[in-house]
């Protein structure tokens, strides 16, 4: 019998062409995933992977499993939906995973929400970064994330994958009370090419977007700070220390020392719910849909 797990990690291999990017991937070491590839080769009396310089290749039968590992692995997905919707309920355990403004501006309402309305259904939240949500629904970890892309910055998705929108979140620039745009009605991003930044930390999505959209405005960004809380960075322009893109979603009070003022050019993001498209049958799914769009309205409408 060929066992499920390798063949995710078989397949997570093939998708990505390294060991240790599959590893990566699967949040376990080379060597985890090299056992699992030698007992797959035990299982099926043949050699999967070969030497290719410093990395590996899928040899013919390798990339021959690999392609039956999809169509397994889609299939049992799909079992399992079409078992959850012949119950017709929401049940058992619902993975999920968001941002960490998306964790705290949506989920506590629409955890409560699917507590009420689905009293079987037990589900789990994760605070991870857009990137590793996706890794964790397409391998199967987790079962919706909520991530986000920027209105001109779209977040790379695979292919098997369903999405639906949230909300929009529209973002502002935070910056010290006494700085000399903090009483403007709206700014420009070019109007800070002389202040030094806070940022998320580096190679985080929005770390990314942040020097892409200053560039793009001809601004060369000084970052002199980065931290992953909004509510972090909040503190730092209090004392004085910087400026800072200020998305509303899940902000909260903002400090006293802190001014917020929009951008004149409106800066967006997309926050959206993905899933594995096979998962898209299963009641709990659209429960969680349902559940964080409701939230994402209340929010939007204030």
């Amino acid at each position: 019998m060929l066992n499920l797990d390798r063949l995710r990690v078989l397949r997570a291999v093939a998708r990505h062409g390294s060991v240790s990017v599959a590893a990566d991937g699967l949040h376990v070491t080379t060597s985890a995933v090299s056992q699992q590839i030698a007992k797959l080769e035990r299982e099926t009396g043949q050699q999967l992977l070969a030497k290719n310089g410093r990395g590996v290749r899928l040899t013919d039968a390798g990339r021959l499993l690999a392609d039956h590992a999809g169509r397994i692995l889609s299939q049992v997905e799909l079992a399992q939906a079409e078992l959850e919707e012949h119950r017709g309920r929401a049940v058992g355990e619902l993975r999920l995973a968001a941002f960490p403004t998306a964790a705290r501006g949506l989920f506590p309402t629409a955890l409560v929400s699917l507590r009420t309305d689905h009293p079987q259904l037990h589900a789990r939240l994760r605070e991870l970064e857009p990137g590793d949500s996706v890794r964790g629904v397409v391998r199967g970890d987790l079962d919706l994330a909520v991530v986000l892309d920027w209105h001109n910055r779209p977040l790379p998705l695979p292919e098997g994958l369903a999405k639906a929108p949230l909300l929009d979140d529209l973002a502002d620039v935070a910056m010290p009370a006494d700085h000399p745009l903090a009483q403007r009605e709206t700014v420009d991003l070019e109007e800070f090419a002389d202040d030094e930044w806070i940022s998320w930390p580096q190679a985080e999505f929005c770390h990314d977007w942040l020097l892409f959209t200053l560039r793009s405005s001809g601004v060369e960004p000084r970052i002199t700070h980065m931290a992953e809380e909004h509510h972090t960075q909040l503190a730092l322009i209090a004392a004085g220390l910087g400026v800072a893109v200020a998305p509303r979603l899940g902000r909260g009070p903002v400090p006293e020392g802190v001014s917020v003022v929009p951008v004149r050019h409106t800066m967006c993001r997309h926050v959206y719910a993905i899933w594995r498209a096979d998962a898209d049958r299963r009641p709990s799914i659209r429960a969680a849909v349902a559940a964080l769009q409701e939230a994402g309205k209340r929010v939007a409408d204030g």
